[in-house]
């Protein structure tokens, strides 16, 4: 199965891959067809954006983001900028398989039998050693996850109450509530 990263032409890739036969799709991707395509280190979270009559909606996607990397700012009385940061985290499976074990697998203690080998063969420990540190390097077959800085800028055509502006963050979507100023009321002039 190859992985695609553009999701306006994944549609089209995927209806390529269905003619792939099953042979074809058993065999592990070459490098040639591997994507080692790097994320660009900035992005635009995606938003919903509704409009009612006494205010303005905004519910973005940040999943895996910490309020506290949230930056939320009016940088002139219609426009509402949201930015901030995120990095990608991971868990390494084999930190745990390490600290049970003090030798790396397919090694053992040496025997009686085996201390004529294990003196001749110390130069091959070490190499040995090396590349298992080498194997534990993780291959990724495709990032798709967003990482970096990330903005939005939203501009508001109506008035805006910029001190009763609420947000909240909340299974990785971050909701703003933009209430709208209330109209003035026409005020009449009397002629004297």
């Amino acid at each position: 199965m190859a992985f695609y990263t553009q999701p306006s032409l994944a549609p089209l890739f995927q209806l390529l891959n269905d003619y792939e036969t099953p042979q074809y799709k058993s065999r592990q991707c070459p490098k040639s067809r591997c994507i080692k395509q790097e994320r660009s280190s900035s992005f635009a979270p995606a938003f919903d954006v509704r409009e009612l009559t006494t205010a303005y909606y905004l519910d973005g996607e940040l999943p895996g983001v910490d309020q506290s990397n949230i930056e939320i700012e009016f940088t002139d009385p219609h426009t509402l900028v949201i930015k901030g940061h995120t990095e990608r985290d991971y868990i390494n499976d084999n930190d745990s398989s390490s600290s049970r074990s003090s030798s790396p697998a397919g090694w053992h203690q040496p025997t009686v039998e085996d201390e004529d080998a294990a003196s001749t063969s110390s130069a091959d420990t070490v190499d040995t050693a090396a590349s298992h540190a080498e194997d534990d390097q993780p291959h990724f077959w495709t990032k798709e996850r967003s990482i970096g800085d990330f903005q939005r800028t939203f501009s508001f055509t109506a008035r805006v109450d910029q001190d009763s502006v609420r947000a909240s963050l909340k299974n990785g979507v971050l909701s703003v509530i933009v209430p709208k100023e209330a109209t003035p009321a026409p005020k009449k002039i009397r002629i004297m």
